[in-house]
């Protein structure tokens, strides 16, 4: 039978090596191959088997790669159901249904605005402890996310509170303004602006000298 390929395995005998085995290919000669290179993980034990070729005992083989055949397929279903992400919109591409990035950038943004809010209410009010305020954003590597305010209650308690309350009076500002309808618009001509600027960056426009040999 050309293309058959048989595979030996291993019974009790301790005479043969278990990080091998015999394998038939083509009808040619029995040779020796290494488990891991046929995915020997993924083969499907049936018993005890002993020495044979392709020709001797075909049904044991045949048996042997359709239980393979089967384990592999139940892998292949298992690393499908442990995906997390779902395709929301195949335009877009896979992203997480609850936008937590875009939440937390919402609060880090707030949190922006209330920090340079309280600067300027500090210059016209406090202006000791404008400086300070001033001198700590400048020294901020980390962003306006919760670490930078964690921080600041350590450092500045008072500083620390009116930031969080203006961010939160600023947000609550912003819902009561947004409208959900003229930012989807106003996202929508912006798409359409930039892709009519490149079409007319890319149209060869004829030139007066190209007008009049046609019309000569």
């Amino acid at each position: 039978m050309a293309g058959a390929v048989s595979v030996v395995v291993a019974g009790s005998s301790s005479l043969v090596n278990p990080k091998i085995c015999l394998c038939n290919f083509n009808g040619g000669d029995l040779m020796i191959v290494p488990r891991h290179s046929i995915g020997w993980k993924n083969v499907a034990r049936l018993g005890p088997l002993d020495l044979c070729s392709s020709f001797l005992d075909y049904s044991s083989m045949s048996a042997l790669w359709v239980a393979t055949a089967k384990n592999l397929r139940r892998k292949k279903r298992r690393e499908d159901k442990n995906k997390s992400l779902v395709v929301v919109n195949e335009l877009a591409g896979q992203y997480e249904e609850n936008f937590e990035d875009v939440k937390k950038q919402i609060v880090e943004y707030f949190t922006y605005k209330a920090v340079r809010t309280v600067l300027n209410q500090l210059y016209e009010m406090n202006p000791p402890q404008y400086q300070w305020f001033y001198n700590y954003i400048a020294s901020n590597e980390h962003g306006y996310g919760k670490r930078f305010v964690r921080n600041l209650v350590k450092d500045k308690l008072d500083l620390a509170e009116r930031v969080m309350i203006t961010r939160l009076h600023l947000y609550g500002k912003w819902i009561k303004k947004c409208d959900h309808t003229e930012m989807y618009e106003r996202i929508s001509d912006q798409n359409l602006e930039l892709m009519r600027e490149r079409l007319m960056e890319t149209v060869i426009w004829p030139s007066d000298d190209t007008n009049t040999e046609a019309m000569g």
